[in-house]
């Protein structure tokens, strides 16, 4: 567990020395931008490394997963985000855990968090999540849809919107990575000129392992990083 506990330190270093050098290349500081550290395929013993080598924000794809893992680290300081795509009977359980929804990618899914935030006496941090691809297999709110939702969100005041979120193309290069990237900033920006009051876009949730470096180049606030992290490390 020595030379795992070694591996795993030098994997966070290293993704963080590569967000200080993108940043650097942008003009920012990489202290405005947050790493995910996305721990769907590790146990919670490699997790709880990671968070020895000094992570404190963790990141689950499917439910279960972050209900389990947020029970395993309770007595530990980590924030926890849902990153995955999110089925409504799954809310209640869900919102209490997350201290913020990256995946909010419809308006059923929006009416359930405002719904049930409002009974648990919360107000939900949430992300928009955009098919900026255009990808038929990806979740998300078309990007020409999304000026209708925002007038809409001062109807559900059980839920703080704070930016959008989305994931490039699977099927392209970084050259198209970047392309999706530079997309979801324009639209927040176009989109930003006009926001009712009490809504905010100021997050911008996207790239991961393959691609994090040209998100940030592009203007991401929040990375999601799990691979990179997790090199030449059994799961």
């Amino acid at each position: 567990m020595a030379n795992i506990s070694s591996r795993i330190a030098e994997n966070y270093a290293h993704v963080r020395q590569r967000m200080e050098a993108a940043a650097a290349r942008a003009g920012r500081s990489s202290a405005e931008i947050k790493l995910i550290a996305v721990t769907k395929y590790v146990s919670v013993e490699v997790a709880g490394l990671l968070f020895e080598a000094g992570c404190r924000d963790f990141g689950e794809s499917r439910p279960q997963e972050l209900w389990q893992k947020a029970a395993a680290f309770q007595s530990r300081d980590v924030t926890w985000h849902m990153i995955g795509h999110l089925q409504r009977n799954k809310v209640r359980r869900t919102l209490p855990i997350a201290a913020l929804l990256h995946s909010c990618d419809r308006v059923r899914l929006l009416e359930e968090i405002n719904r049930v935030a409002g009974e648990l006496g919360i107000a939900s941090r949430i992300l928009l999540e955009v098919n900026i691809s255009g990808d038929e297999t990806k979740h998300g709110f078309a990007p020409d849809s999304l000026a209708t939702v925002i007038d809409k969100l001062p109807a559900y005041g059980n839920v703080n919107v704070g930016g959008l979120m989305a994931m490039a193309s699977l099927h392209g290069d970084l050259a198209a990575a970047r392309r999706d990237f530079t997309r979801l900033r324009m639209l927040r920006d176009e989109l930003s000129t006009q926001l009712p009051d009490g809504v905010d876009l100021d997050q911008l949730s996207m790239g991961m392992s393959r691609d994090f470096e040209v998100a940030i180049e592009e203007g991401a606030t929040i990375v999601r990083v799990g691979s990179a992290l997790f090199e030449g490390i059994e799961p």
